[in-house]
């Protein structure tokens, strides 16, 4: 980004850039609903409309908001983490680290999608504070872990122990939720920041800055899980009533134009409170903690103003066009004589729907950059692609035949943290944060209605049945991006011993 004339102009280039890398990111998901929705799972006219709609807003803001990513929100991320901890006062830095956390979590557009769907059993408030409270606790943890040169290993095995421990005395419904609000808090508003947050706190050391610029999300995404566990089991509340997800009722365009023009408001709003107290931050460090030049802040201002501009745009077609498709193409997928169809739909919806997820995008430009190309962005991409399409499956699966998360969550976080302890560190580290990453907007606002629909029509309790499907996308990319560990660290063994014990030459033997 340059100024020419006004602090908002762009390289035209680079913007097309980015709305021709969205287009080609959610492209493969609207062709997989598209061919749905004329063979197997009809939909309303409204409904289709909505979700055209939906594709051409979701393209445009997602290709604005990694805009912004990249000019405004990392820099501001990398700045205040590297300001405030050369400070060298835990008594600024814990505080500043924990009003952040919080700040950044109870505005998640994410969140407050999964909240609305519960207003009926918990209040809403209540129910996002805690987790942001979650999320600021554990966001000091993971400074603190840097500082103290803890390994991330040991202090998930701790963790996630304390977690299964806690959920034998928390009610049932309420399992499903508290996994599902570690997944929804990391999302695209948050992951770039608390990304670069760690960046900036490792480069300010001389080892391990690679290994230690990750597992901030990782971290930040156990706290809210036990948080809510903590909450059910002070509520133990005996009826879990959804509000349920809300599905256009138009009979013709102006109708669908009315139902998104409806929708901006609120994400107008949402999304100014989710960026202002990050803008306020950085400007209030920079007063006290550095000096800057005017062009930096004109550069910062206008990344804040595409991240705005991009992220309200994706958050309404997501949610007015991605949501309420989800849901209709569920309901009619779960009535079918043949509903087992769900489960490879689910399997190659999942695989698409990563790569339409902003924050995806983040993390694999950071892990690219961090590791100096060492790990290649599509191994990455496609390693994230695969495990959450084995979880979309999953999770498909477990609805339709009636099965406990618990049965899915506990095997393999046990083969997750087991594989801790034989994969380099940075790939645990980076395993732990995709998960977080990949369980964004797109799986909460397209995935897990799909998941509540289907759930609705085969009879299940979309309490404990229906609700566990952003649960299931932070889950399997744990396995998946470590496997990658596996590989990657097998190909440097036998490049390291070919270079200490070259072939010999062979000898030409001369008749």
């Amino acid at each position: 980004m340059r100024r020419k004339g006004n602090f908002l102009y762009a390289d035209r280039t680079v913007v097309s850039s980015k709305i021709k890398e969205a287009f080609s990111s959610v492209l493969p998901v609207s062709v997989i609903v598209l061919i749905l929705s004329v063979t197997v799972a009809p939909v309303e006219n409204g409904v289709m409309l909505s979700f055209l709609l939906g594709v051409a807003f979701t393209v445009l803001g997602m290709g604005l908001f990694t805009l912004g990513a990249d000019t405004a929100m990392t820099p501001i991320g990398e700045y205040v983490g590297t300001t405030v901890v050369k400070s060298k006062k835990l008594w600024i830095i814990l505080p500043v680290f924990f009003v952040m956390g919080v700040l950044i979590t109870v505005s998640e557009p994410d969140l407050q999608v999964l909240a609305g769907q519960l207003k009926e059993t918990v209040d809403s408030t209540v129910l996002i504070f805690t987790v942001g409270a979650g999320v600021g606790l554990f966001l000091v943890v993971a400074f603190l872990r840097i500082v103290l040169r803890v390994k991330l290993k040991y202090l998930l095995v701790a963790l996630y122990a304390a977690v299964f421990v806690l959920a034998f005395f928390v009610p049932d419904n309420f399992i499903p939720l508290a996994f599902d609000s570690g997944g929804v808090t990391t999302g695209p508003m948050s992951v770039p920041f608390i990304i670069a947050i760690g960046t900036g706190i490792a480069a300010i050391r001389n080892d391990n800055a690679e290994e230690d610029g990750f597992g901030l999300t990782a971290l930040c995404s156990v706290g809210p899980v036990l948080a809510v566990m903590i909450l059910g089991i002070i509520f133990k509340p005996e009826n879990f009533v959804l509000s349920g997800p809300l599905v256009p009722d138009t009979s013709d365009s102006r109708g669908t134009a009315v139902w998104f023009i409806s929708a901006f408001p609120t994400y107008l709003k949402e999304v100014a409170l989710a960026l202002l107290p990050v803008i306020g931050m950085f400007f209030i460090v920079k007063i006290f903690g550095g000096k800057g030049g005017k062009t930096e802040c004109f550069r910062i201002l206008a990344g804040c103003v595409y991240t705005y501009v991009g992220l309200v745009a994706f958050l309404v077609g997501v949610n007015a066009g991605f949501l309420p498709v989800g849901y209709y193409l569920g309901e009619k997928i779960g009535a079918l004589s043949y509903n087992w169809i769900a489960v490879p739909v689910g399997i190659l919806l999942g695989f698409f729907v990563v790569a339409a997820e902003p924050a995806v995008h983040v993390l694999t430009v950071q892990v690219y950059e961090i590791t100096s190309g060492a790990v290649p962005k599509k191994a990455l991409s496609v390693a994230l692609m695969a495990g959450v399409a084995l979880s979309v499956g999953l999770a498909m699966l477990r609805i339709l035949l009636h099965i406990s998360i618990m049965y899915f969550l506990i095997p393999v976080y046990a083969a997750a943290l087991i594989l801790t302890f034989v994969v380099p560190d940075i790939f645990t580290a980076i395993a732990f944060d995709s998960g977080g990453v990949a369980s964004g907007a797109m799986a909460t606002g397209f995935i897990m209605p799909l998941a509540l629909g289907l759930c609705n029509a085969v009879g299940g309790n979309p309490a404990t049945e229906g609700f566990g499907v952003v649960a299931f996308v932070a889950m399997t990319p744990l396995i998946t991006i470590q496997i990658l560990g596996l590989i990657y660290k097998k190909k440097t063994l036998a490049l390291k011993k070919r270079a200490e014990n070259p072939e010999p030459e062979r000898e030409e033997i001369m008749d």
